[in-house]
């Protein structure tokens, strides 16, 4: 009985020892297993914040791609303008040439057949200025004598007994001055029943005007004395 008694004990210890042995390893397994598993948790985690953040360069590239093509765009739009503002300030003092419909008028000499040894007219700077004058109030909107354009900066004068427009000779008659208008139709009636006409008369001067589709302006050639229209601002400002 003692030898079988110690035989079930062998056996029962055996088996105690193989059970606890069998529990240490699965002990001992299962952190192993835990770990590697987090690790491709870990690793799964990254790879879709790596294309998550690709996702975001990409978009903040387009972003910034956008808003440079839209400063770029805003900037040309702002050239654009101040060249279009530019032009329309050089037309308006007269700096470009100008083209569009309006009045041409001729001044020429009447001659009186009977009358013998008659001396060859002149257009002096006073009537011209007169007829100036009255053009720029009948609604002329730019004006040409010759080849010199008009300005509020343009002078006439006598030098030496010779008419002078723009620091330059009048040219010999006959002389034609050609003036862009909205309203030709209206203008040339004025010029038709103007004052002018009867004081260019009586220096046997004719004045002749005709209506005319399309006018073109040479521009202005002198340079602006930018000095003299700062003078004129600190009159009219009283500085």
């Amino acid at each position: 009985m003692k030898k079988r008694t110690k035989w079930i004990v062998s056996f029962v210890f055996l088996l105690v020892g193989f059970m606890v042995a069998v529990q240490f390893q699965t002990t001992s397994e299962e952190p192993e297993k835990r770990e590697t598993r987090d690790q491709w948790e870990v690793r799964e985690e990254l790879l879709n914040q790596q294309e998550e953040r690709q996702e975001l360069l990409v978009k903040i590239s387009e972003a910034d791609k956008v808003l440079a093509d839209y400063k770029e765009e805003s900037s040309k739009k702002k050239v654009d303008t101040l060249k279009q503002s530019i032009h329309e300030l050089e037309e308006k003092i007269g700096l470009s040439e100008s083209e569009g419909s309006g009045v041409e008028i001729t001044i020429k000499p009447i001659f009186q057949e009977s009358e013998k040894g008659q001396t060859y007219p002149a257009v002096s700077p006073e009537l011209l200025s007169k007829l100036i004058n009255e053009l720029n109030m009948f609604g002329a909107q730019e004006i040409a004598i010759g080849n010199e354009r008009l300005t509020n900066l343009s002078p006439i004068r006598d030098v030496n007994g010779f008419t002078y427009v723009n620091n330059r000779p009048l040219p010999p008659l006959p002389v034609k001055i050609h003036v862009l208008s909205k309203n030709p139709k209206k203008l040339l009636d004025y010029i038709e029943a103007s004052q002018s006409k009867d004081f260019f008369a009586i220096e046997n001067l004719g004045i002749e005007a005709n209506s005319n589709p399309s006018l073109v302006l040479p521009k202005y050639e002198d340079p602006l004395k930018l000095e003299y229209l700062q003078e004129n601002k600190k009159k009219e400002t009283g500085e």
